[in-house]
């Protein structure tokens, strides 16, 4: 595995603010990512830490987060690397990637596309999964056995769809305004029939809200954590978390589903909450007594 190459290093609240960048065999293409590690990482070769998978949205890249949703402060305090990959593949030029902001180019949507000429670059969903989660865990003191996982908007569908996916991957998951059911808004069915094709019976195996509707038990029983604003103008038409609290109900699945009132869809919304969701994260992936 070849070490990827890093871009830029930075001291932060005790610990170190990284930006890499890799050639990617599962995309075909460079690739960017971030990591934050904490100061408890600094601890000799065996301190391995707890990890969190941070996934954007739309028109995001590896950046966004690290610099403004303010975790790196609690990261520190409780021991948890932050990780965060691009949100498409860059370089590919393919026809119309470039043409929209909510497709193409900072819109992989997490998943792997099936469909021409998107198939051969746009797998994301892969990506994550096997390459980068390994090349962290191989380069960096980052415990694979602890990783959770969690998004915003886009990237909040990536993270509630990954984690039922991979159950065995992901301990635990929480969501900041997240596209719950992308099989029935706009966003999500412009990138599905792209990135799928038009037959919508196979997007349901990339719908949160559909994936947890099959499952026969609460896959996480130690709850997923989702905050939505209210003043968020893309609720009513993108969103729709209560399809996705109706799924939960169904089958028993632990779910805290804060409604925001005056809270909209950005980073703002997102770094008052912030420290919730590391919290979440932390008990779920302490280790055990």
């Amino acid at each position: 595995m070849e070490a990827p190459e890093l871009l830029s290093e930075h001291a932060c609240f005790g610990g170190v603010q990284r930006f890499y960048q890799h050639a990617s065999t599962v995309i075909g293409l460079p690739m960017r990512f971030s990591v934050y590690l904490p100061p408890q990482a600094a601890q000799g070769a065996l301190a391995k830490v707890p990890a969190l998978l941070y996934l954007a949205g739309l028109t995001c890249n590896e950046e966004t987060f690290m610099i403004k949703a303010g975790a790196q402060r609690m990261a520190a305090e409780l021991g948890l690397a932050l990780i965060t990959p691009d949100t498409s593949p860059r370089g590919a030029n393919l026809p119309g990637d470039s043409d929209s902001w909510d497709f193409g180019v900072g819109a992989g949507f997490y998943i792997d596309a099936t469909q021409a000429p998107w198939a051969r670059h746009y797998r994301m969903e892969s990506y994550i999964t096997s390459e980068l989660m390994a090349l962290v865990a191989h380069e960096l003191p980052v415990d694979r056995q602890r990783v959770g996982i969690f998004g915003h908007s886009m990237g909040g569908h990536g993270a509630l769809s990954l984690a039922l996916k991979h159950p065995k991957l992901f301990k635990s998951v929480s969501a900041f305004a997240p596209i719950c059911a992308p099989s029935l808004c706009p966003w999500g069915q412009k990138a599905f029939t792209h990135y799928l094709g038009r037959d919508a019976t196979t997007w349901a195996a990339h719908d949160s809200s559909a994936l947890m509707a099959v499952k026969a038990s609460a896959p996480f029983p130690n709850g997923i954590l989702i905050d939505q604003g209210l003043a968020d103008k893309f609720l009513p038409t993108q969103l729709f978390p209560d399809v996705f609290e109706a799924a939960c109900q169904a089958v028993g699945q632990p779910l805290v589903l804060n409604r925001r009132v005056g809270y909209d869809h950005g980073y703002y919304f997102m770094s008052t909450f912030m420290a919730d969701h590391l919290a979440h994260h932390a008990a779920a992936l302490a280790l055990p007594r």
